[in-house]
Parts: structure tokens; sequence; C-alpha cells
């Protein structure tokens, strides 16, 4: 499992654990699983999906931000 954190300049959108997290990265989108090498990319507008620990599926809109993975913590800093 990792741990994410996705925030935007009015509030914590979300916080807890997660399986899998699937980005909009600035050169396609990308997936993010349990292990994933150490990265800070840059987001371009799109769909954000994750699976919660319990496999519940969630996807909304951003207009933009980034993301930073490491030792299976994934930050997102995006506008929603």
């Amino acid at each position: 499992m990792m741990q994410l954190r996705i925030v935007s300049p009015e509030k914590v959108v979300y916080d807890g654990e997660v399986q899998q997290v699937i980005v909009p990265g600035s050169v396609g989108r990308f997936e993010i699983l349990t292990g994933h090498a150490p990265i800070i990319s840059s987001l371009d507008e799109g769909i954000v999906e994750f699976a919660t620990a319990d496999g519940e599926k969630t996807q909304f809109n951003i207009l933009g931000g980034f993301v930073e993975v490491k030792k299976n913590n994934v930050s997102l800093c995006v506008e929603v």
C-alpha cells in the first residue's frame, strides 16, 4: 500500500492509503504503484484516478499541478 495526499490551494482533497494512482503527466499519463521509484513530475490538465485500500475507484479532474513520489508516499499539489 501507499499513502496518498492530494492538496489544492483551498483544501485537502484526499489523504489515505491507496493501491494505485494514475496521473496526467506532462509527457503522458502514468501509473504509480507500491515500490515506485522516486520521482517529481509536473501534471497537465486531465483526470487523476486512484484505487483506495478497499479497491474503491475514484477519479476527478485537475487543471494542473505536480506529483512527488518517495518511499511509498505520493503527494499531489493540484488545482481543481
